[in-house]
């Protein structure tokens, strides 16, 4: 029998169970059913839940409190950062307490007006990471890289020439380090330029390798203060900015145009002094991320039914095969097909491919209308793009059929299908289970490393981004490894998986 017709025949066979095709139609259910249920909701509606997107294309945050002069032409600014200070929520029944979050920042901005998500450089003094550059919101470089070091007075400097961004700093104001540089494509000829501070949500066990998946954050608030800032170049006379202990006015700082920023949130502000200016912000110039840093959902989280749906995959895959054991069917396939590997690789491509086909229709619809869903029940849902979003279904689909066809190995290794299903529902479905709900982030880091479970990678839609603190659990749809890491752990699996149950079907009749 050629192997076109081993794979009919296994086609047939798939096809005409009616248990096994009820099975894999509703695993594709399941994903579809929570997909489309507005299972998390919020308080937002579609104007304040749209995150702004910077020059690059990426969801942003850009919310600060600025104090600027208008620039026009080339130029510079210069201030000293006499103290960077701060206010932390307590969570211990208190409001909040003194501290500096790591990436609280308090520095000099020159930018693209004042709209949010326009282009921007930036030199700042941060909470623990030194002195740093960051541009355009995903760009981020500075001498204390890789370093958290703590917050000392600091002279910073931050030069116009054309399209590019120079910083520097200086201990006392004479002697002048480059910090960086940074290329803004399209700088306009006007621009503003002046002092802002900010600080992101916190947690205090963003940085514990032991915290459990789902911890939130609070906001938490920066407060630099400036001494001397000198300007060169054409400014316009006089300082703008928000007046002492109000909340930052919104434009420029990541809500809509000409809307006021809420009134509940952290007191901030700016307010001059005998030789500059006290500014307190709050919030975060950076990638827009989810989890304790943001609050928004991934797509990777409209896909929370894929683990519910691969348990009805694995099922039906250990007892495609197993289950010709149990009833001695195996010897009629085997007469039929003596060459026993093309039976076996044509079991895991028939079910493999069958399994593909569901997972991608079922991804593609939630992927399509699961963020709608949620925007309508309040939920701010996070910007991914097209290419993105198909990387995440197509992944979707991949992992489903390669789970199928390592239970499918499962079931022709073990020939037992209540054991060919129970060692693929532990071995594929129980890591990320565990991952998800109660093991520690290093714990679950290291099992979603070696385990099937890693190609869950393949639903990630944001990447981790160092300049962030985040508790980038797999609750949130972070993951250890990269996509191609994970799909490449699944893929050892399935190929020693499938490659010892070949050596057992040659080695030993059914």
């Amino acid at each position: 029998m050629t192997f076109a017709r081993v794979l009919h025949a296994e086609w047939t066979k798939l096809r005409t169970v009616r248990g096994w095709v009820l099975g894999l139609l509703a695993g594709a259910a399941v994903i579809l059913a929570l997909g489309l249920t507005p299972s998390r909701g919020g308080s937002c509606d579609v104007s304040d839940c749209t995150p702004a997107h910077g020059p690059e294309g990426q969801a942003v945050a850009d919310q600060f409190t600025y104090v600027h002069r208008t620039l026009t032409g080339d130029g510079s600014i210069t201030a000293r950062v006499a103290d960077l200070t701060g206010r932390l929520p307590a969570f211990d029944g208190a409001q909040t307490r003194d501290g500096l979050a790591p990436w609280a920042k308090a520095g000099l901005m020159i930018k693209d007006g004042t709209k949010a998500g326009s282009a921007y450089a930036a030199v700042m003094l941060t909470g623990e990471h030194g002195v740093r550059l960051q541009w355009n919101y995903v760009h981020d470089e500075g001498v204390d890289a890789g370093a958290k070091v703590k917050p000392q007075p600091v002279w910073l400097r931050l030069t116009r020439a054309g399209d590019t961004v120079t910083a520097e700093k200086s201990a006392d104001g004479t002697a002048w380090v480059a910090v960086g540089s940074a290329r803004l494509p399209g700088l306009p000829a006007t621009v503003t330029a002046g002092m802002f501070a900010t600080s992101p949500q916190y947690s205090e066990q963003v940085n514990e390798s032991v915290v459990l998946s789902g911890v939130s954050g609070a906001p938490s608030t920066a407060t630099g203060t400036f001494e001397h800032p000198v300007t060169t170049g054409t400014f316009s006379a006089d300082w703008e900015g928000p007046p002492g202990g109000a909340a930052p006015e919104p434009a420029g700082t990541g809500a809509p145009d000409g809307a006021r920023a809420r009134s509940e949130g952290p007191q901030t502000g700016a307010a001059p002094t005998a030789d500059g200016w006290t500014v307190t912000g709050s919030g975060d110039i950076a990638p827009a991320v989810s989890g304790a840093a943001g609050g928004s959902v991934t797509i990777s989280q409209t896909l929370v039914g894929t683990f519910l749906g691969l348990m009805f995959v694995v099922v039906v895959g250990a007892v495609f095969v197993a289950g010709e054991y149990r009833r001695g069917l195996i010897r009629t396939s085997l007469a039929a097909a003596p060459r026993r590997l093309h039976l076996l690789t044509a079991k895991a491509l028939v079910l493999g491919g069958a399994v593909f086909g569901l997972g991608l229709a079922a991804a593609a619809v939630v992927v399509a209308f699961g963020p709608r869903v949620l925007r309508g029940n309040g939920a701010a849902v996070a910007y991914a793009s097209a290419a993105t979003q198909v990387r995440v279904v197509a992944g979707t689909a991949l992992l489903l059929a390669l789970c199928a066809a390592l239970a499918a190995g499962f079931g022709a290794l073990l020939r037992k299908g209540v054991t060919a299903v129970t060692v693929s529902i532990v071995v594929i479905v129980l890591p990320y289970l565990l991952s998800v709900t109660v093991l520690p982030l290093r714990a679950s880091d290291w099992l979603l490393r070696v385990t099937p479970a890693a190609a869950f990678a393949l639903q990630q839609s944001e990447p981790r981004w160092d300049q962030v603190d985040n508790i980038y659990s797999p609750a949130d749809g972070y993951f250890p490894l990269p996509a191609w890491g994970g799909l490449a752990v699944l893929a050892v699996w399935v190929a020693v998986v499938l490659g010892g149950a070949g050596y057992r079907l040659r080695r030993r009749d059914a």
